[in-house]
């Protein structure tokens, strides 16, 4: 009786040890095999003008890579054309992005007028702006929960409609 008590703990703490084991490995698997999305600037729709700034929807293009389709839980994000804030915020709503294809991303941004003015004197002149577009997302893949960061920079064109 004593013997087969003994040999249940053994059983146990083994089977907790290989299930530990077991679970970190797929976690560090499934790292290894999750590729980066790549974030890109598509588009500035203005939705809104007012006394002392206004609103626009930025819309980015999120291509997925691997053979999986991401489900995206939630997305922060910060615009900067040239090297000024345009906005921030966070995108709660989920959206899937299947595998190796791309999905549209539309994220609200408020800003004011205030140190703007280079920038939008930049887009009316010469038709391009730089921008940068960062922040972090989560993403639920069969692998598991991921939360990565994403950095873009790149020039948005008005005459063509897209960034590079």
């Amino acid at each position: 009786m004593r013997m087969m008590r003994s040999v249940r703990r053994w059983m146990t703490a083994g089977a907790v040890v290989v299930c530990t084991t077991g679970g970190a490995a797929c976690a560090t698997l499934g790292r290894a095999t999750f590729t980066e999305p790549v974030v890109t600037l598509r588009e500035f729709n203005v939705t809104g003008l007012g006394l002392t700034g206004g609103s626009v929807d930025v819309v980015l293009s999120v291509y997925n890579p691997n053979g999986y389709k991401l489900d995206a839980l939630s997305m922060t994000y910060q615009v900067d054309v040239d090297t000024i804030k345009l906005g921030s915020g966070a995108l709660d709503g989920r959206f899937v992005v299947p595998s190796k294809d791309s999905s549209q991303v539309r994220l609200p941004v408020r800003f004011t007028y205030a140190g703007l003015g280079a920038a939008g004197r930049s887009l009316l002149s010469a038709g391009t702006v730089n921008y940068r577009v960062r922040g972090d997302f989560t993403v639920s893949t069969p692998l598991g929960n991921f939360t990565r960061p994403y950095d873009r920079t790149g020039r948005y064109s008005s005459v063509s409609g897209n960034g590079r």
